[in-house]
């Protein structure tokens, strides 16, 4: 099944941070992405690289793109949309990865040349246009395309405050670029000031298309990865959080259950078989299974196992205690997948009505099953069998139910 991968901005998000959330909880593609990067033929003294990084809060990774100098030759440059295009339309990048590179420096196109009137072609990146932010949006291309996520969410995003330097003077947080990219979004100000998504991170979300939260449905964590920016914030991680989540198969439901599992070998067989009769019908309990088992010394015991929901499980254990001689029990908890299923009730003629248990299994197939104790005065062993086989085949082929 295909994952989901949620991103929760605790700082924000940023073209380095999406990079880095996605490296940690996935760290078997960290090789093959930095090979990638090297096909793009940098220069020399660009170099791209995974860093474990702790703020003394949270542990996790950053994404780091070194310069020898503040700014490079290329910022200087102010290198076109058109120009970036044709350098990524020529490089070895995977065909994939080059179609969502060139999908998000579109987005950050469209955006800058509706704010600034200009023509998409023609718009100029400074901030964006240097080789850290390309290598951090061929990042961001190359780790989408192979996470393997068919959906993404994302939580509010944080809007922050203040100013922020750009190649056109001193702008408004969000500056307005990032505000055209987000419309639509849910977002939120958390009193904290500084540029908290930038337009990187913003053209990367708007690309993902995500939902403001998780879709229905179930689902199992999988994985987490923490994404750590470079600025610090007073009392919080400035950091992006990505939930990998592994979906429950569609009509499957999921739940912990608890599990009370001990050996009798002190208890008659009658007053056992009472004492685990009257444990199955004892509020809550899901089943009582019970197996011969060699104990201590070589002695035969019987060995108990009650299933119950997670919150009867002490309990039950104390029922238990009660109806057993017991002297102890184990308790676990288990997760416990249930297929969805139906108890429904069919004809058979002169017969009567027999319970029919109709199961859904992964895939859409169907599977019957008569319940036994409703053919039980069918005659002998076979009669039973040809009533029940006849039965079952009927509910397959969709007679009409007596419910």
């Amino acid at each position: 099944m295909s994952l989901h991968i949620h991103l929760d901005p605790v700082g924000g998000i940023a073209g380095d941070m999406f990079a880095a959330a996605i490296l940690n909880a996935m760290p078997e593609l960290a090789s093959p992405l930095l090979q990638a990067i090297g096909s793009l033929e940098l220069p020399e003294e660009v170099k791209a690289k995974v860093i474990d990084h702790d703020d003394g809060t949270l542990t996790g990774a950053r994404f780091d793109v070194s310069l020898p100098k503040p700014e490079s030759e290329f910022d200087h440059d102010h290198r076109s949309f058109r120009e970036i295009r044709h350098y990524l339309d020529g490089s070895a990048l995977d065909a994939a990865v080059r179609r969502r590179a060139l999908a998000i420096f579109q987005i950050l196109a469209e955006a800058e040349a509706q704010v600034h009137g200009n023509e998409v072609d023609d718009v100029t990146f400074h901030e964006i246009g240097a080789w850290d932010s390309i290598v951090d949006i061929v990042a961001a291309a190359f780790l989408i395309e192979r996470a393997g996520a068919s959906s993404w969410s994302v939580a509010p995003l944080p809007t922050g405050s203040g100013r922020v330097k750009t190649q056109h003077g001193d702008l408004p947080v969000p500056p307005p670029a990032v505000v055209l990219l987000l419309k639509g979004f849910v977002v939120f100000d958390d009193g904290r000031p500084g540029e908290r998504v930038t337009p990187t991170g913003a053209a990367i979300v708007k690309h993902l298309a995500p939902t403001p939260r998780l879709p229905r449905g179930l689902f199992r964590h999988d994985r987490v990865g923490y994404g750590f920016g470079t600025k610090r914030f007073e009392g919080m991680s400035n950091v992006l959080r990505a939930l990998v989540l592994q979906p429950v198969e569609a009509g499957q439901t999921e739940e912990e259950i608890g599990v009370i599992s001990f050996e009798v070998d002190d208890q008659t067989p009658e007053d056992l078989a009472v004492g685990l009769d009257r444990l199955r019908a004892f509020p809550g309990v899901i089943d009582v299974l019970q197996s011969a088992a060699f104990g201590k010394k070589g002695r035969m015991v019987t060995s108990i196992r009650v299933l119950a929901p997670a919150a009867a499980t002490d309990a039950v254990a104390d029922r238990c205690f009660a109806e057993t001689t017991t002297l102890g029990v184990r308790l676990e908890q288990v997760r416990r997948r249930i297929l969805p299923r139906e108890i429904a009730s069919i004809g058979d003629g002169d017969h009567g009505s027999v319970r029919i248990k109709r199961a859904v299994r992964p895939g859409g197939a169907v599977t019957v099953k008569a319940d036994i104790d409703d053919v039980a005065a069918s005659g002998d062993h076979r009669e039973r069998m040809r009533r029940r086989h006849r039965i079952e085949q009927a509910a397959l082929a969709g007679e009409d139910r007596d419910d």
